[in-house]
C-alpha cells in the first residue's frame, strides 16, 4: 500500500501500530483456543527458522508493546483486555486438557498457565535479542512436556 492509502485507514502511525498489534493478539487467542500457548511458541520459533522476513516485524510489535505498557498508562490500560484474553483462553484451553486427562493434576491451572506465559515471554526475548533459535523445538518440548500428565 501507498503511505496514502494506509493513512486513509488510519489517523496515524500510533493507529496503525496498534491495529497491528490487535491482530497479533486476536491472532494468538484463536491459536491458544484451538492447540494451545505451546503450539503459538511453535509457530513463532518456525517464523524465525524461516527466511521471509516475517519475525522481525512481529518481534519488533511484541517488544513495543512491552515498552508501552512499562511507559504508556494509557496504552497499558487499553492492553489490558488484550492480553486478558489471550490468558483467559490459554486457562481455558488448560482446564479442557485436564477434563480430558491430559494436564497434570498437582499444580494448579492458573499456575501451569503462568508457568506458560513465561516460556512464551522468555522465547520472545530469545529471539528478540538476536540469539538463534537453535534446539528450542526441543526447549518447546520440554515445556509441554512439564504441563502434562505422567
Amino acid at each position: 500500500m501507498s503511505r496514502g492509502a494506509i493513512f486513509h485507514h488510519f489517523r496515524d502511525k500510533e493507529s496503525l501500530f496498534l491495529a497491528t498489534a490487535e491482530d497479533d493478539a486476536a491472532a494468538m487467542v484463536e491459536t491458544v483456543a484451538r492447540n494451545g500457548l505451546v503450539q503459538v511458541m511453535r509457530d513463532l520459533l518456525d517464523r524465525a527458522g524461516s527466511s521471509d522476513g516475517d519475525t522481525a516485524g512481529w518481534l519488533g510489535t511484541q517488544l513495543e508493546v512491552s515498552h508501552r505498557l512499562r511507559t504508556d498508562p494509557a496504552f497499558a490500560k487499553r492492553w489490558a483486555e488484550r492480553s486478558a484474553a489471550i490468558a483467559e483462553a490459554t486457562r481455558e484451553r488448560l482446564e479442557r486438557q485436564r477434563e480430558a486427562g491430559v494436564l497434570r493434576l498437582d499444580v494448579p491451572v492458573d499456575m501451569l498457565a503462568q508457568f506458560l506465559e513465561l516460556a512464551y515471554d522468555g522465547l520472545v526475548l530469545h529471539l528478540a535479542t538476536g540469539r538463534p533459535p537453535g534446539e528450542l523445538a526441543g526447549v518447546l518440548d520440554v515445556v509441554e512436556e512439564a504441563v502434562r500428565r505422567h
